[in-house]
């Protein structure tokens, strides 16, 4: 009933021209307070329910949407998120939506600020961004308050900065939930190995601390008795320097069976226990990338937690459009699903699936 309402019926009921109940309806300039009054009575009285994008696309004006996020290799986490944002941006083209990538690398406070002052600058019509440390993300979203300009946050939840949207695990319960599945391979074992990939001696994101903090929360309430060693691996080190590195860890702890990294290079160590034929050892790990899929079907990886990277990056600009451009109500927590992957359904996951 509501769709089939026309301008024209608009226009006779309120006593005014189909022009001026156009402008009201696309809040354009020359109409009387008289007339704009009769007008939006009669939208009342009609409940009309305008059509977005239809609305959108005769607007035809174009959006520029930011990307501020950490510099990445190939192959990892991000490459799935940025593919998701283009995919998206390329659905979107008919209403001249525009993404602009700008990049930081991790710790370094100098380098997000820079990152985040270029998307200041450019006066973006909004912004989805992967958090720093805490005070570095709210000096930014501070000024994205200040000058109106929505913006979506990715990977890590700040809820007191208020975005106006989240996407990304529960981290927590993501962690939580990966000791649990190990355990169900390790129960018997009284030793296993916490492998971080670092920068500066810290893992590279506030997402990897807390899953951490859920996966010895179930360690500490289910198996307390289980000895945790930690193996810090620094991130852009040679596969040799890798290589050696664990040569010496594993020699040193011969009961270490069972492994966990809470981020993207399982494959790292996976590669390793392939290289030197230590069949009797796996690592679990994130992110369905190339490498640790292979590792996966051959055996040295024994679960991948997926996070549906792609689905992240095509929702969060999605999100963007719809409140930017059709100006509608969009859903603030957005916690992506848990899901497992072994060696039986590696091949039946669907990447780009949304």
């Amino acid at each position: 009933m509501v769709d089939k309402i026309r301008i024209k019926d608009i226009a006779q009921q309120a006593g005014v021209s189909v022009g001026t109940v156009d402008r009201v309806l696309h809040e354009r300039p020359n109409v009387s307070a008289k007339s704009r009054e009769k007008v939006e009575n009669v939208l009342n009285e009609m409940n009309y329910q305008p059509n977005m994008y239809a609305s959108a696309l005769a607007y035809n004006r174009s959006y520029v949407f930011y990307v501020l996020m950490p510099k990445h290799e190939q192959e990892a986490y991000w490459e799935e998120i940025e593919e998701g944002i283009r995919m998206s941006q390329e659905s979107r083209r008919d209403f001249h939506v525009k993404v602009e990538f700008r990049y930081f690398e991790r710790f370094d406070d100098n380098s997000f600020h820079e990152g985040a002052q270029q998307c200041l600058d450019a006066k973006p019509d909004g912004v989805v961004v992967v958090p720093s440390d805490l005070e570095s993300t709210r000096n930014f979203t501070d000024q994205m308050h200040e000058q109106d300009i929505p913006f979506v946050m990715l990977d890590s939840y700040m809820p007191d900065l208020k975005p106006l949207a989240f996407f990304g695990q529960d981290s927590f319960s993501s962690g939580y939930f990966a000791a649990r599945m190990l355990m169900l391979l390790a129960h018997k074992e009284k030793e296993i190995a916490l492998v971080k990939l670092t920068v500066n001696g810290h893992v590279v994101s506030k997402q990897q601390d807390n899953r951490e903090m859920g996966f010895r929360h179930y360690m500490h309430d289910h198996f307390p008795e289980v000895e945790l060693h930690e193996l810090k691996l620094p991130l852009n080190t040679s596969r040799q320097q890798y290589d050696k590195m664990l040569e010496i860890f594993f020699t040193q702890h011969p009961s270490v069976h069972h492994c966990v990294t809470l981020g993207s290079k399982a494959h790292i160590v996976g590669l390793f226990l392939l290289k030197t034929n230590r069949r009797d050892v796996q690592i679990m790990g994130y992110d369905m990338v190339y490498k640790n899929a292979e590792c996966l079907r051959q055996g040295s990886i024994s679960f991948i937690i997926a996070q549906h990277g792609y689905q992240q990056g095509y929702a969060c600009i999605e999100t963007l459009f719809k409140a930017i451009v059709l100006k509608k109500k969009v859903t603030p927590l957005n916690y992506m699903p848990i899901e497992l992957l072994s060696r039986e359904n590696v091949d039946f996951y669907r990447r780009t699936q949304l």
